[in-house]
């Protein structure tokens, strides 16, 4: 038997791209791959925000500054990748948005706006670089796709996030119908639903923890190493036999609660 173990999560000489990877479980996934020995890509709206993770998680890590809210924006990011890069083993779609209205006040930029970055994007963008994560695949090395969803794709939490809700519903399932196309190109795709990890989208985990942890089944919320270890193990050797599925990473919020109302939830 060969001696796979040393290796089993490592991702040397491979390429990956992080939206969203500025803050949040994005910075989170993408020092994850730096320490890994992958080559990391993020990218985010906000470019000093983006420089300056860059910076901070070392020379593996570069930034790429882009708008992904539009298709000429996904091509956009793909164009450069291309320029850099002769293929991109690991894309992670994690570039999010979220708001929150009530049924009667509900605007229509609300929706599009949510509706355009957590599930148009992540279609295009893997789109646009379907040739140069082809290029990546190997008989022995399926390139990877990683959507980041939500636990709030499977279940309701207490507040009116209605396209929000849809959004990460509905990615799930493109995740399945992406896997179904794209595992005979011997690409990867899968998604991780995060709960509640603290950050800008989830200001209840981040402002409010020790009232979160009480309702966690783990009794905290989420820390860099349960992000990052569940993506390292989808974009390793580790994940290779893992194609169309959704790991939930919330500490057992979504399959182990008890007797939780929704309103307690987020």
């Amino acid at each position: 038997m060969p001696d796979v173990f040393p290796n089993l999560f490592r991702l040397d000489g491979r390429v990956a791209l992080v939206t969203g990877g500025s803050r949040g479980i994005g910075r989170m996934m993408a020092a994850g791959f730096v320490a890994q020995g992958a080559k990391v890509y993020i990218s985010s709206r906000k470019a000093d925000a983006c420089r300056e993770t860059a910076a901070a998680l070392g020379p593996s890590c570069i930034a790429l500054p882009h708008d992904i809210s539009t298709v000429s924006g996904c091509r956009a990011l793909a164009a450069e990748i291309g320029a850099r890069e002769p293929v991109l083993d690991i894309l992670v779609n994690n570039a999010g948005a979220a708001w929150t209205a009530s049924f009667d006040e509900f605007p229509e930029n609300g929706w599009d706006k949510v509706m355009d970055i957590n599930l148009k994007s992540p279609f295009f963008l893997t789109q646009s670089l379907h040739a140069a994560l082809k290029a990546a695949a190997r008989s022995d090395r399926p390139a990877k796709v990683i959507n980041i969803t939500s636990i709030d794709g499977m279940r309701l939490n207490a507040w009116e996030t209605y396209s929000y809700h849809a959004s990460k519903s509905a990615l799930i399932y493109m995740t399945r119908r992406l896997a179904a196309r794209l595992i005979h190109d011997g690409i990867n795709v899968t998604s991780i639903a995060p709960g509640p990890f603290p950050s800008e989208m989830n200001r209840t985990a981040r402002d409010r923890e020790a009232e979160m942890a009480g309702i966690v089944p783990a009794g905290r919320v989420g820390a860099l190493e349960d992000i990052a270890g569940a993506a390292i193990f989808l974009a390793s050797r580790a994940g290779d036999y893992v194609v169309g599925d959704t790991i939930a990473v919330d500490g057992g919020l979504t399959w182990a609660s008890l007797g939780q109302s929704v309103e307690a939830q987020t």
